[in-house]
């Protein structure tokens, strides 16, 4: 939705975010308090902004299972899901939160990836009973912190337990103003990204860039299950679980935040004894942590190091510590390959 508003900015003390997440309120005045009112599980987030896909017809959940990474054939109604699609080089290309009311699969995506996701899947129809409609025009999306489920609206549920954990719930656009009107006081989207990065939590096009792979963001056994049958990218996601490492991996940053009062900007490079070894992806205002921010970094890149954040000369000190965890133990498959080589001298 090219040149969005929402409603909601109209509220007093509103501020609009800008990037990824303009056309929905950065914060209402007060983002610390805010930030401690979602711990505290009250209120709710406007993410109005996001876009609404769903997908109708009986064949809806056995095709969406071969199509992504997710396990979502026998998927029950109301049950939360992440799945990810994949190119045949295994990069992400879409990263879809997904819930099945009964009758339809609805799925709420990043700003502006609803439309190329749609192309997507009506490319991939083929015969099957699915319909596939891009309902962001008339759907909104509102997170809560608290999982109760409201029977009035279809809600997806987060099924990972951190302090990020709520409920999306899809509101009729029209209804919003009133929605929000009963659902407390209103949250800018900056204290969700704080708790966001706290918990580790990867966002699709934020964190993310057009090389990455699941294994890098920690999507291994949440969006992406490695048990299932095949779906395009798959070879690329077992040939890591099996033979190898990903190339780089994500982690959190504690920056000093004695020095300066900017938050790095994206792209920010992070430096170990004068060279750099991955740059920051987001980054906020935590209300106990103080300055954090997610990055990511070469793959054998020491945890629990002190680490440069921009120039080595005139940047942040920061400690970095794990959220994909290094793994230096041999990988189930190089025993048997190298076995094999052994058999051929």
């Amino acid at each position: 939705m090219a040149d969005y508003r929402s409603p909601l900015l109209d509220r007093p003390g509103a501020v609009e975010e800008d990037l990824t997440d303009t056309g929905v309120a950065a914060h209402y005045g007060e983002p610390i308090r805010e930030q401690r009112q979602l711990v505290e599980r009250r209120g709710f987030v406007d993410l109005s902004h996001r876009g609404v896909v769903r997908v109708e017809g009986a064949d809806r959940l056995s095709w969406l299972h071969n199509l992504t990474s997710g396990r979502l054939d026998k998927l029950e109604p109301g049950v939360g899901v992440e799945a990810l699609i994949l190119n045949p080089q295994g990069h992400v290309e879409h990263d879809l939160l997904l819930v099945d009311d009964g009758n339809a699969v609805w799925i709420h995506v990043e700003p502006g990836e609803s439309e190329s996701l749609v192309a997507f899947l009506e490319s991939m129809r083929f015969m099957l009973r699915v319909e596939v409609f891009d309902v962001s025009a008339d759907w909104a999306v509102v997170w809560q912190p608290s999982t109760d489920t409201d029977p009035r609206f279809v809600t997806r549920v987060d099924p990972v337990s951190d302090v990020a954990t709520g409920r999306q719930v899809f509101v009729p656009r029209h209804e919003l103003p009133d929605f929000a009107s009963s659902a407390g006081d209103p949250v800018g989207v900056r204290a969700l990204e704080a708790l966001r990065i706290e918990a580790g939590r990867p966002r699709f096009g934020v964190d993310t860039d057009h090389r990455t792979i699941p294994h890098e963001m920690g999507w291994i056994g949440t969006a992406v299950q490695l048990g299932k049958g095949c779906y395009r990218g798959q070879e690329t996601v077992a040939h890591v679980e099996n033979l190898g490492r990903p190339p780089r991996r994500l982690v959190r940053l504690h920056l000093d935040g004695s020095v300066r009062e900017v938050l790095p900007a994206r792209g920010t490079d992070v430096v170990v004894d004068g060279s750099p070894v991955g740059h920051v992806t987001s980054a906020a205002y935590h209300h106990e942590l103080g300055p954090i921010a997610l990055a990511l970094v070469k793959y054998m890149t020491a945890d629990n190091i002190d680490v440069v954040v921009g120039s080595a000369e005139n940047g942040i000190a920061a400690m970095l510590e794990p959220v994909v965890a290094r793994d230096d133990r041999p990988r189930p498959g190089q025993a048997a390959r190298a076995a094999f080589r052994r058999s051929l001298l």
